[in-house]
């Protein structure tokens, strides 16, 4: 330490004529002329030479998570990984190509720090093997399980993914409506686990959670007979069907109809007939 004023102490590393401002309110002891003191260096947003003791939880060589919390679409994304007065830019040249997949604001990446050749911190986006580095391996007993995970690499082949647990995972197009985001947060099921232990997934509903009210009545009106039938269909007499199910002719064909698009049920013989593989919901 070098110097002080009410506010803050005055630092340089050896001396070399750089001074770093260090705010008192971070320090616990007070700090003496040639007092030594370890910490983060950095040039914040208002481009002030500043140190913090709290060191952030992304380093050099460091990964970890962080926020994203404003977007330039001339520069990339900046990250807040923890200190007060500065964010971290990852460049618009490893986000993708299309900008509508460029991470929004909340939106997660795992990042370190480099620093290039005019001394300028940039954020830098974990690689397949970092990830591969952290996860966890996957077992049979995930199969079905539901989980929320944060996309990290978007490919032609598919999307990859890293859950909350740190599992890897990967949702094939077909497995989602729409393409989401590099660092999107996702709901994720799990419909396979591959030799290697990462997780193959998919972002669609179930079939059950992809119908209506009344369709759902059906189907749990079906799972509670004893035989998985139903002595009624699309051809039943309306006044019927109201005084059984309390819903319309109309209601209760567009009920069935989704149904039956869903593979949840068959049409057999004047009945409605629960599939054996939507027996157990």
């Amino acid at each position: 330490m070098i110097d002080e004023n009410d506010d803050d102490y005055f630092v340089q590393k050896d001396r070399d004529g750089v001074t770093y401002r260090l705010p008192k309110q971070e320090v616990d002891q007070p700090l003496h002329i040639g007092g030594q003191v370890t910490g983060f260096v950095y040039e914040n947003d208002d481009h002030q030479l500043q140190m913090t003791v709290n060191a952030p939880k992304v380093m050099i060589d460091h990964y970890d998570f962080g926020t994203v919390v404003s977007v330039r679409r001339d520069l990339g994304v900046f990250v807040d990984i923890g200190l007060s007065n500065k964010d971290i830019a990852v460049s618009l040249d490893d986000l993708p190509t299309l900008k509508q997949l460029w991470p929004q604001k909340g939106d997660r990446l795992m990042i370190s720090l480099k620093v290039d050749n005019k001394n300028r911190i940039w954020g830098q986006l974990a690689d397949g093997d970092i990830f591969e580095a952290i996860s966890n391996r996957a077992t049979d007993q995930l199969k079905n399980a539901d989980m929320m995970a944060t996309v990290y690499r978007l490919k032609m082949a598919g999307t990859l993914v890293l859950t909350d647990d740190y599992y890897l995972g990967f949702v094939h197009p077909s497995e989602r409506d729409q393409e989401p985001r590099l660092g999107q947060r996702v709901k994720v099921r799990v419909i396979g686990i591959s030799e290697y232990g990462s997780l193959n997934l998919s972002m669609k509903p179930r079939a059950y959670e992809a119908i209506g009210d009344d369709s759902q009545m059906l189907l749990a009106m079906l799972q509670h007979t004893d035989d998985g039938k139903l002595p009624y269909t699309d051809k039943t007499d309306p006044e019927v069907i109201r005084d059984v199910f309390g819903i319309s002719k109309g209601q209760f064909k567009r009920a069935v109809g989704h149904l039956l698009k869903v593979g949840l049920v068959e049409q057999k013989d004047g009945f409605l007939v629960l599939k054996q593989s939507s027996s157990e919901g």
